[in-house]
This record gives C-alpha cells, sequence and structure tokens, in this order.
C-alpha cells in the first residue's frame, strides 16, 4: 500500500526519486512543495519543530505532532515543560506524535523527560542514536495505551513484563547495548504488530516455561520482523508458524551443525506463503573443531518460500547445490551474497541455473576464480554489481547477450575493468546506442 501511494506522488511531481536500480527508493519533496507543507502545517497546527536552546513559547496551543531537537549544550529546560510531569499544561493533552532527536549521546535527557501524562500519545520516538531509556521512563511508556509506533534506545537486560499492556502497538523498534534481549513471551499480547525490530535479540523458548501457555498464540498481523538472533532447538524448528503473513525477514543465524543428516540446520521458511524479502547473517563457530568441510556435496536444506523476490546471504558456507536450489524460486528479482565460504574456485551454470526473474545481482568477495554463465541463466537482468572479487579474471562475455542489462559496477576490482568494457562495447555494436553503464568505485 505504501509503495502505491508513493508511485502516485512521483507520478505527480510533487516528490523526486533520487536512485538508481536495485536499491531502496528515495526520495525528496520539492523546495516550492516542502514550503509550501511547512507554512500549511503550522497554520493548521498540524505539526512543528522547535530546538531546546531557543526561547520558550508562552502559547498552551501545541500541534498534534511535535519535533524536539535536543541541544546538550545549550540546553533550556523551559522548552522541555511538555514532559515535566510536575507542570500542567493542557497543551500536552492532545498531542499524538513526539519526535526528540538530538547529536550527541546524553543520559540526562531520561531523567528528565516524563512522559506519563501524554495520555493520548500514537507515536514516540526517542532517537535510539543519543537517548538511552532507563527503567523508569521505560516503566512510563509501558501506561501509554494508546501508543502505535514506539521507537527508543536502551540499555537495559529485560523488557518489563507491562510492555505487553501496550495492546495497540503497531511498530516497535528498539535498539538495546545490553546482551540480546528475550522477546517471548512479552509479545504474544501485541496482536495488532505489523512491525518489530528489537536489536539485539532472541527467541529463548527455554527461559519461559509459560511458553506452552501460548501454545497457539500468533501474530498475525505482523509484517515485518528483524534483528533476530537463533540458533536450532526443538523449540525453536517452527517458530515461524506463529508468524504466518511476514512480508520481511532478517534474522543472524548461529551455527548448528546437525551430525545425524550431516547438515546446517536452516529453518523451514516455504510454509511463509507471502514472505517477499528475506536478509540472513551466519554466525560461524569460533572454534575448527568438528566442522565441516566446506566442499561437503551439500551443507544446507533450504526451504525458502516461491514468493521470494530478495534474498540476502552473509557470510554463509555455500556450495553451488545450494545456489542451484536458489536459482528456481520462481520470483527472486535480487540476490546478494556476501563474503560466502565457497571452496570451488569455479562455477559453470548448467540449464538447471536459470535465474527467471532476477533483476539485480550482488557478490561480495566471492572466492570465484572462473565463472561460465550460460545463454539463458539471467535473461531479464539489469544490474551486476561485483565488489572485491579478486580472484575472478574476468566477468563472462556471454552478459553482453542480456539486452535488458543496464548496469555493471565494480568495487575494488581493478582487474575486471577490461573485460566490462568489452562487454559494454559489445552490448552497444549489438543494441546501438549507450544503454550499458560500467561504474567503477
Amino acid at each position: 500500500m505504501v509503495e502505491v501511494y508513493l508511485d502516485n506522488l512521483i507520478s505527480s511531481s510533487l516528490v523526486i526519486c533520487l536512485n538508481e536500480i536495485g536499491d531502496e527508493p528515495i526520495v525528496q519533496l520539492h523546495d516550492l512543495v516542502d514550503e509550501f507543507c511547512l507554512i500549511k502545517s503550522r497554520k493548521e497546527k498540524l505539526f512543528d519543530f522547535i530546538s531546546s536552546s531557543a526561547p520558550s513559547s508562552s502559547s498552551d496551543l501545541m500541534p498534534r505532532q511535535m519535533t524536539i531537537e535536543y541541544d546538550m549544550d545549550h540546553f533550556g529546560s523551559n522548552n522541555l515543560v511538555l514532559l515535566d510531569s510536575k507542570k500542567k499544561r493542557h497543551s500536552g493533552k492532545h498531542l499524538y506524535s513526539l519526535l526528540i532527536v538530538g547529536d550527541k549521546l546524553d543520559g540526562r535527557l531520561s531523567d528528565i523527560c516524563h512522559l506519563r501524562h501524554l495520555r493520548l500519545l500514537r507515536v514516540l520516538n526517542l532517537d535510539p542514536r543519543f537517548i538511552r531509556v532507563k527503567d523508569s521512563l521505560l516503566n512510563e511508556i509501558c501506561m501509554l495505551n494508546h501508543l502505535r509506533c514506539l521507537c527508543i534506545g536502551t540499555e537495559v537486560t529485560a523488557l518489563p513484563s507491562s510492555f505487553s499492556n501496550l495492546l495497540n502497538l503497531e511498530i516497535m523498534y528498539v535498539a538495546n547495548e545490553g546482551p540480546p534481549l528475550v522477546l517471548l513471551p512479552i509479545i504474544w499480547n501485541l496482536v495488532k504488530l505489523q512491525l518489530l525490530s528489537v536489536l539485539p535479540s532472541l527467541f529463548d523458548l527455554d527461559t519461559y516455561e509459560p511458553i506452552r501457555i501460548a501454545e497457539d498464540s500468533k501474530l498475525e498481523n505482523l509484517r515485518f520482523l528483524a534483528d533476530l538472533t537463533l540458533s536450532y532447538s526443538k523449540d525453536t524448528e517452527d517458530i515461524f508458524k506463529r508468524f504466518p503473513n511476514l512480508q520481511d525477514l532478517s534474522f543472524d543465524l548461529k551455527e548448528s551443525w546437525d551430525f545425524s543428516t550431516e547438515r546446517y540446520w536452516f529453518p523451514k521458511l516455504d510454509f511463509l506463503n507471502e514472505l517477499e524479502s528475506l536478509w540472513v547473517n551466519f554466525i560461524g563457530s569460533n572454534s575448527n573443531d568438528n566442522e565441516p568441510s566446506v566442499g561437503t556435496n551439500r551443507l544446507w536444506d533450504f526451504h525458502l518460500p516461491s514468493s521470494l523476490k530478495k534474498l540476502s546471504l552473509w557470510q554463509f558456507p555455500l556450495t553451488f547445490d545450494a545456489l542451484s536450489t536458489i536459482a528456481r524460486l520462481p520470483k527472486l528479482e535480487e540476490l546478494s551474497l556476501l563474503y560466502p565460504m565457497i571452496q570451488e574456485e569455479e562455477w559453470n551454470m548448467g540449464e538447471e541455473d536459470t535465474f527467471e526473474n532476477l533483476k539485480c545481482l550482488k557478490l561480495y568477495e566471492v572466492t570465484l576464480a572462473k565463472w561460465e554463465v550460460g545463454e539463458e541463466s539471467f535473461p531479464v537482468l539489469e544490474k551486476l554489481e561485483l565488489l572485491e572479487c579478486c580472484k575472478l579474471v574476468e566477468i563472462p562475455p556471454s552478459f553482453g547477450d542480456i539486452g535488458s542489462l543496464k548496469i555493471i559496477r565494480l568495487i575494488d576490482s581493478p582487474q575486471l575493468e577490461d573485460s566490462a568494457n568489452n562487454i559494454k562495447q559489445y552490448a552497444e555494436d549489438m543494441r546501438g546506442g549507450d544503454e550499458l553503464q560500467v561504474q567503477l568505485e
């Protein structure tokens, strides 16, 4: 739905799209539109922007949305009277959205900031980059029953159980400086959650015996789940069945070598029929004891949903057998293999290795020396990005036959420059015109 609205704004020329193929959209307002929106919003008391160092206003008519730029070096406490529960200010009771931003880490703000009287607050963003919410303020936040969106940074060892009181919460982002926060069973009551990102966090089903009480609990509205740490146990094997409608998922996977099957454990995700984006970082063991050989014929059983459009694998030990499995994903449009551990140095792509709908391929520090690409391996590819592929002698010339290819981007791979330019020249001769770009960084 958001993409539809954004496309409408771009097509009506109210916003400008800035970026290229394969990246998340970056847009900006035209200057005149931006100025008009600011003037209109202040006139209508929709939102306002103030600095903590500016002279305080005597007006009690506060906007519904407020952004405060906190300056710890030039701090005027009068301007944070809104956050002082000891001083009555009727304007605060109508505040729906509060954002406090800054550029320096400051613990004082958490001590002087009080929120419990802002009972109608729906959006709260205490910039995690510079403020750490302490236990007392965290407990006050748990009293804001109307909250829809929460973004905070903390240094706590555990989330309070009262977090489960935030029944209307739809977006929850928590950045924690301490150890991973255990999410269960706190989150099961938050049935309206659509986006959940707690960094770092984990599902520790052994810590909480009451998990069996919530045996049938599901978060069916959850679409985005990020920053988890997973490792294999009997209870985590089917954990994602509790989030059946996920569209975007990212997690760290701790090494779990199963000696009975002689393969790594990877969670089964094929039942997530709406999952479109998956990001996984593999965290290997610090010890080489009992480590499997990367050259083992089959290291993984990937059970990935056919709905997947974007896949990023970081630091995975991979074989070309696993890549063939990935190639069979019918809707995959973007594949990123970042710092993979591949023992084989030659990738000969056969007919079974056809990425039918892949538009963007990113290979970072892949230890390939030779790469053979078939005529139909990447029939609709638009962007090829190679970073520090130091062993690769050349980019396969057959990339010049891909009529859809628009960009070859090379980062710290100078030995590939000649082959990239040869492909560009060949494509120009075949297509006519300058349609293929070679970007060097």
